[in-house]
Order: structure tokens, then C-alpha cells, then sequence
């Protein structure tokens, strides 16, 4: 027996509180992000199925999703460019679809959805504040046509800014993470390209200055990075021949000592 709307209102305001309570003491925003992806399955009509798309300097990704039908059509509006949610993420607007099987906007994305099930849409703007070149969409996707009215418009509304909160989260340690993970490969690099220049130094005689051009040297002359020529040295002792016999860099006097 289909719920009535007032059932369905007053499971969204229970929905909407149990989001706010979670936001305080949920430790992994990806767990809140999916739980509120769940909850609009739930009490949104229309059978329907739900999934945030991040939008990332242009690049659209899929954070969660209730199922691989909503995933599914969220990925071939990225393979196209362009779609409902994809609109709704750029220009920041809600967009909804009353019936997929007579849109003029997307007609052809709208016969794909409507082959598979999916009889109306909407995709509500997530505003991530303090987000740079980062946009988002609540994406909830109908199995029967015309299913969303002014009072589930509000309820996904309402669960937005909680979306909003939480995938921000999530990119913000996302992109703190990929930061950290760049430094600590740069700090690597920096140990062992010092390594191989304190081989050079020692076993050559060389200033740190000479010991670093004999290993830049190198690396142009092999079209290979600086560090994997200094891994070569620390691991092996040896530094690789200069392909080009014009050069008269340190790489070059090191390597006619060691002859």
C-alpha cells in the first residue's frame, strides 16, 4: 500500500533529524553521505533510486549511490558531458524531468533512461561553501512518471544542505590527503636524490652543485627522471652513461674517472 504524503512528510522530517543528530558524531563523512543517499531512496516517491556526483574542476565522479541503476546513469551523462545532473551541478539550478519519454533537453539521455526503467528525474544544486572549481548534485532518479510534487521538492531540498556539508567534507580531505600523499614523495625523492649527490661528493670529490648537474645530466640524456636516476645510484653504486657523447657536464668527468 502506497504511502500517503503525509506519511511521507513526516518520515522526511524524521529522516532530516536523524541526518542532523548523525552530522554531530558520525566519524566518516562517506558513512553520512551514503546514509543520506539511503534516506532518499526511502521516502522520496516514485520507487526511486539516489546519488551525489561531485563535480571537481569540470571532472564528474559519482560519491555514493543506492544502487548500480543510479550509478549507471550517472556515469553515461559523464561519458557524454552533459545531462541533467551534470546541468544541475554546473549552473547550480534545480533541474526535474517529468517524463523521460517526451524531454526535449537531453532527448536522447532521456530515451536512455526511460529504456532502463527511469520514468522521471530531479537533481537538486549542492552548494559547498568555501569549494573552489567544486560543484555537486543530489541526484534522485523516479521509476514512474510526474512522481515528484511541491512536497518532495522540499524534502530533497532539505536534505541538500546535509549532502552539501558531507561531500565537502569528504573533498576536502580527499584533496588534503592527495596533498600529503605529493609532499611525502617529494620528501622521498629529496632523501635519495641527497643520497646519490653524497655518493657523488664523496666518491668523486665533487661540489653539491657539480654532484646534482651530473645527475640532471643524465636524466635528460636518458629522458628519465632525476630520482630514478638517483634510486639507480644509491641501489647500485653506479651512474648510467650519458647517451649524448657531446656533453662535458660533471656526469660526464665522473663517469671518465670510473673508466
Amino acid at each position: 500500500m502506497a504511502r500517503s504524503e503525509n506519511q511521507r512528510s513526516t518520515e522526511a522530517e524524521k529522516a532530516l533529524d536523524h541526518l542532523g543528530q548523525r552530522s554531530l558524531r558520525e566519524l566518516s563523512m562517506e558513512s553520512l553521505l551514503q546514509s543520506m543517499a539511503d534516506l532518499t531512496k526511502r521516502v522520496m516517491p516514485g520507487d526511486p533510486e539516489a546519488s551525489v556526483t561531485l563535480l571537481i574542476k569540470d571532472q564528474p565522479s559519482t560519491v555514493v549511490d543506492t544502487g548500480p541503476l543510479a550509478l549507471g546513469l550517472d556515469e553515461v551523462q559523464y561519458e557524454r558531458g552533459d545531462g541533467p545532473c551534470l546541468h544541475t551541478a554546473r549552473n547550480g539550478v534545480l533541474v526535474e524531468i517529468g517524463d523521460t519519454r517526451a524531454d526535449s533537453r537531453w532527448p536522447d539521455y532521456a530515451r536512455y533512461v526511460a529504456e532502463h526503467g527511469v520514468l522521471s528525474m530531479l537533481a537538486v544544486p549542492l552548494l559547498l561553501a568555501g569549494e573552489e572549481q567544486v560543484a555537486g548534485s543530489l541526484n534522485v532518479y523516479a521509476r514512474r512518471p510526474d512522481a515528484f510534487d511541491e512536497a518532495s521538492r522540499a524534502v530533497a531540498t532539505g536534505f541538500a544542505p546535509y549532502a552539501a556539508v558531507a561531500a565537502g567534507t569528504v573533498q576536502a580531505y580527499r584533496s588534503a590527503r592527495t596533498t600529503a600523499d605529493n609532499l611525502q614523495i617529494a620528501l622521498e625523492s629529496r632523501a635519495v636524490i641527497e643520497q646519490a649527490k653524497g655518493i657523488l661528493i664523496e666518491r668523486h670529490k665533487l661540489t653539491p652543485d657539480q654532484a646534482f648537474d651530473a645527475l640532471a645530466t643524465v636524466s635528460m640524456s636518458r629522458n628519465v627522471k632525476v630520482r630514478d636516476i638517483a634510486e639507480h645510484l644509491v641501489r647500485t653504486g653506479e651512474l648510467p652513461l650519458v647517451r649524448t657523447r657531446s656533453s662535458q657536464s660533471a656526469a660526464r668527468a665522473v663517469q671518465q674517472r670510473d673508466q
